[in-house]
């Protein structure tokens, strides 16, 4: 592979864009990065599009492993950038070396219904921590699928991606057009609609958890919106006897999440 060693190359510029939500839309593809990262969407069979790596990837660990799988697994460009322009474009202060342009997957709420199991709504999720612990906890759980508001923080987002710890490639998620029709749509299958609210009036460890169950999060500061909140069929609350006045939410998920789960293994 010929080195590039200018950041005015077609490919690094072309790399640099996908930085930009604007451009990840515009061409439908996003950015990974790190030797486990791309390691895992090689094993997933993710349609990548393209692979760059330092010249000095074969002198880290593990880098030497994953650029023969992406040789043997994949028919897929592959370039070769200086250690300067690689650090240019990466986004960690760290670099491994490695990053993979793959394509979006768009999936439609028949996907996420067809595995069966819990529905993980998110209403407005902002922070981009959170959005990706809370994806690789409903990953971890098994958990159907994730639906998101036009609200959320873009999931392409690099910070969202790394906290996925490459569960982005498990699990479908969806983002429709209208939040509250899909809530309706999810009524009519038959699923039990459950929105975590402080002012919930049930206590969720005692809530019913059937096979069909939806739980609804929502916004680190303001919570679920009042009319997202008014379609649920219950709203519940996470018991708080000490004085703390609220959750992290993904820490809040983890446990409406997994609570699921652990009425499954009492079956």
């Amino acid at each position: 592979m010929t080195l590039i060693t200018s950041n005015q190359n077609p490919f690094v510029k072309h790399i640099k864009s996908l930085k930009d939500k604007k451009h990840r839309e515009e061409k439908k593809l996003f950015l990974i990065e790190g030797i486990r990262f791309v390691e895992e969407a090689l094993k997933e069979q993710a349609d990548i599009k393209l692979i760059a790596v330092s010249e000095g990837l074969h002198q880290t660990k593990g880098g030497k492993e994953v650029f023969e799988l992406a040789q043997k697994s994949l028919s897929c460009e592959m370039v070769t950038l200086s250690h300067k322009v690689f650090k240019e474009i990466s986004d960690t202060d760290t670099p491994q070396g490695i990053l993979a342009v793959v394509e979006i997957k768009r999936f439609k709420l028949e996907d996420i219904l067809n595995r069966g199991g819990l529905i993980v709504i998110l209403d407005s999720l902002q922070d981009p921590g959170n959005m990706g612990t809370i994806i690789r906890t409903a990953d971890a759980a098994a958990a159907s699928g994730i639906v998101l508001s036009r609200g959320c923080v873009d999931v392409y987002n690099p910070k969202v991606l790394r906290s996925t710890m490459g569960s982005i490639f498990h699990i479908p998620f969806y983002t429709p057009d209208s939040l509250p029709d899909t809530i309706m749509e999810l009524k009519k299958y038959g699923y039990k609609v459950m929105a975590a609210h402080l002012k919930g009036d049930l206590n969720y460890f005692e809530q019913e958890i059937g096979e069909r169950a939806a739980i609804i999060l929502g916004n680190e500061a303001n919570g679920i919106s009042q009319e997202i909140a008014a379609l649920a069929h219950s709203l519940v609350r996470i018991p708080m006897p000490g004085r703390a006045e609220s959750l992290n939410a993904s820490v809040a998920a983890a446990l409406l999440i997994y609570e699921s789960v652990r009425r499954k293994t009492m079956l």
